[in-house]
């Protein structure tokens, strides 16, 4: 397989047997399928440009709109991930100067996080390149497309949550 040779995805495989695959499964691999080959891509372009990784940026871009600073626990909540994987992300980014912690006034149990000027910077960076990457992998839609697909993928969250509701806990 040449370096340039895209891998075969679940929903290229599915196609292969479509009589053995309804169309609610087939939809649900095309959104992972091109949930997948953007987060890879920007995975890769965040590595190569800045160095740093997808959740990193995740962190960063929770903290760049918490102007107070955010708890780990609401971190962790807010990246649907562990208290651990918040820990080792802040860690990492304040040994590179990105974050900093501190006492919460109101609960000196815990600990706010925040960005501190180098990483604000940090961050606007990969933040604007990020913009444009999206843009280039958007390129070919219309504004058009773009506000259909936004129509119908709302649709689409309201059908699971209701889904989810109607299963209960």
């Amino acid at each position: 397989m040449s370096g340039s040779a895209v891998p075969l995805d679940a929903e290229t495989k599915v196609r292969e047997m479509p009589e053995r695959h309804r169309e609610e499964l087939r939809l649900w691999l095309r959104l992972l399928t091109c949930t997948t080959l953007i987060e890879e891509e920007v995975r890769k372009r965040l590595r190569r440009r800045f160095h740093t990784t997808l959740p990193r940026f995740d962190l960063m871009a929770q903290l760049d709109r918490a102007a107070g600073g955010m708890t780990l626990s609401d971190l962790s909540k807010r990246m649907m991930v562990s208290n651990g994987n918040v820990t080792g992300l802040v860690d990492r980014l304040v040994e590179l100067g990105h974050v900093a912690r501190r006492v919460s006034e109101s609960d000196r149990r815990s600990q706010l996080v925040s960005l501190t000027p180098a990483g604000q910077a940090a961050f606007r960076g990969m933040a604007a390149a990020h913009e444009r990457w999206i843009d280039e992998l958007f390129g070919d839609l219309t504004r058009a497309d773009m506000a259909e697909l936004m129509r119908l993928l709302g649709k689409t969250k309201g059908s699971v949550r209701r889904a989810l509701e109607k299963r209960g806990p």
